[in-house]
């Protein structure tokens, strides 16, 4: 089994002792401990650590969560590791700043042994996700920069894994809008199609066996023929993306933004990621079940 290296980061000492315990024995999960982000950054810069994940303490003397995180999410070769921010507060300008920051999980404090590795495996799973992506994005050709407009359909989620990865080529930043063509297949299949909703994913998560329950749907007989379409136009200056499900829409004003009161979730930031790293914009249509997302296209202005 593959190891899975975190660093635990906090200046206080029973703090790292009680982290420490709760990842005793929790296969594949090997532990680095640091006390303060002076120490954790010296850590993350040596080379062959591989961290998969970081729990960083916000309030810390000297270099604070924050400012870790903030140097985190600006250096390539880390950037991409997925942080978990624990805080004693929760108000919404810290979850906030946060969030902007880079920090998409959060965990109060004090929390139990199955809240924090629920959020883990979370994190785990969602970087796992965009690591998958990003390979299957460089396995396309090219010349998809010359597509003008097209149609797609997919059904599960594996075609939508697929699906933006190709799509994606044809976009100016491909790795930036890989993620947000993906999040959008995903809810239409998911939300969508299957009728998932938000708390039944958060539960799912938390007991890490969402896949399966996703691919039980799936096979069910009314779900079979369902699809999630997709059509790519390019004009005027920026590319537009139509996701349409079979679904009966959802809240779509309450996903746009991050919601400090869902920071807490292991899901529900997709969208409002979306919207920040991967789309000029994004729209919705009727019940909710059409998303409309743009993405400006310089080279046609």
């Amino acid at each position: 089994m593959t190891d899975t290296r975190v660093l635990l980061v906090d200046d206080e000492p029973l703090n790292l002792e009680i982290l420490v315990d709760y990842f005793e024995g929790e296969a594949p999960f090997s532990v680095e401990t640091a006390d303060n982000g002076e120490a954790a950054w010296q850590l993350l810069k040596q080379s062959g650590r591989d961290f998969k994940l970081i729990l960083l303490d916000r309030m810390m003397p000297g270099l604070d969560g924050i400012g870790l995180l903030k140097r985190i999410k600006s250096d390539p070769a880390l950037a991409a590791i997925p942080v978990i921010m624990q805080t004693a507060a929760n108000s919404p300008e810290q979850i906030r700043e946060g969030l902007e920051a880079g920090a998409y999980y959060y965990l109060t404090k004090p929390y139990r042994r199955d809240n924090l590795l629920a959020i883990v495996h979370a994190a785990l799973s969602d970087a796992e996700a965009r690591h998958t992506l990003s390979r299957q994005l460089h396995q396309h050709v090219n010349s998809l920069q010359f597509l003008d407009q097209a149609e797609f359909s997919i059904r599960t989620i594996y075609e939508a894994g697929q699906l933006a990865s190709f799509v994606a080529q044809a976009c100016p930043n491909p790795d930036q809008a890989v993620i947000g063509i993906s999040e959008l297949l995903v809810n239409g299949v998911e939300h969508g199609n299957l009728g998932l909703s938000y708390s039944e994913k958060t539960r799912l998560k938390q007991e890490d066996c969402w896949q399966a329950e996703v691919d039980r749907r799936a096979d069910l007989p009314e779900n079979r023929d369902k699809r999630v379409r997709l059509s790519y136009q390019r004009g005027n200056g920026k590319i537009t993306l139509r996701v349409s499900d079979q679904g009966n829409g959802f809240n779509w004003q309450d996903f746009l933004e991050m919601d400090p009161e869902r920071a807490f979730d292991p899901n529900g930031r997709g969208i409002a990621l979306a919207r920040l790293l991967s789309f000029s914009g994004i729209t919705y249509e009727g019940c909710g079940n059409v998303a409309v997302a743009t993405i400006d296209h310089r080279s046609d202005q």
